[in-house]
């Protein structure tokens, strides 16, 4: 088949479970293994950690990113087998995936810029809630919430921890992002937002000496932030691949119906 010489060459990654590395054994002995520089493809193996992982690494390659399923969580896996991968690789759907970038400004004024695939997230540090004032697209829209925490989650992210913290699923194709509180106090029946992924998200701390708050995007942390504003980097789109009746698409339609 021809349009399976587009993944002719594999670069695979493994996280470090005896499991992963095992699948990772067999795979090198049936395709190779060529550097991550020179494959059409790279393919993960392991759980939903190391494929956030795996295309922080790649962000910006331009490369496919298809992951097996070997791992403890694999919402963003396909199944696991050895059999004919390079049919699965060219039979496989697309999806982009656009990430979020994190500017955060801490106590001291220093600038810490992140991209997050999943979520940009913010936390009290101590047993003392935080207080925060929303920002969207310059417009004050909420005066002060008072919380565990806020997070900001893509439709990619929108399974994970915001779904936790009992936030939309977004579908993986819709031009928006979940503004999720942790543990709202006041005002106490708020739920959050849905907000397009062209909006301009701006969290300020209020009290920060009092009530510090860190910021994370996926997991890179920030402590002690005072400002920390997030958008959809539209500059960057990465590719992931899914096995065709498992896309990210329906993934995300089976979680809305709990199947």
């Amino acid at each position: 088949m021809a349009t399976s010489k587009r993944y002719d060459r594999i670069a695979f990654v493994a996280s470090a479970s005896a499991e992963a590395q095992a699948a990772l054994a067999q795979l090198v002995k049936l395709y190779g293994n060529h550097a991550s520089a020179d494959a059409d493809v790279v393919v993960a193996l392991g759980g939903d950690g190391l494929m956030l992982q795996t295309l922080h690494a790649h962000m910006r390659s331009g490369k496919p990113i298809y992951g097996m399923h070997r791992g403890t969580v694999g919402f963003l896996m396909n199944e696991f087998t050895t059999h004919d991968l390079h049919t699965r690789l060219a039979a496989a759907k697309e999806s982009l995936i656009n990430p979020l970038l994190m500017r955060a400004t801490d106590v001291h004024g220093a600038v810490h810029l992140h991209h997050a695939i999943n979520e940009v997230a913010l936390f009290r540090q101590t047993n003392q809630a935080a207080h925060l004032r929303i920002l969207i697209d310059e417009h004050e829209r909420m005066a002060e919430l008072i919380a565990d925490g806020i997070l900001v989650a893509t439709p990619a992210g929108s399974t994970a921890y915001n779904l936790s913290a009992q936030g939309p699923i977004l579908p993986i194709n819709a031009a928006l992002l979940a503004l999720t509180p942790i543990s709202a106090f006041r005002p106490r029946r708020w739920r959050g937002a849905l907000l397009p992924n062209s909006a301009f998200v701006v969290i300020e701390v209020l009290e920060g000496e009092k009530r510090p708050v860190a910021a994370a995007a996926d997991h890179d942390d920030v402590r002690d932030v005072r400002r920390v504003e997030v958008l959809s980097d539209k500059t960057i789109s990465m590719r992931m691949l899914f096995d065709p009746g498992h896309s990210l698409e329906e993934r995300i339609l089976r979680e809305q119906f709990g199947s």
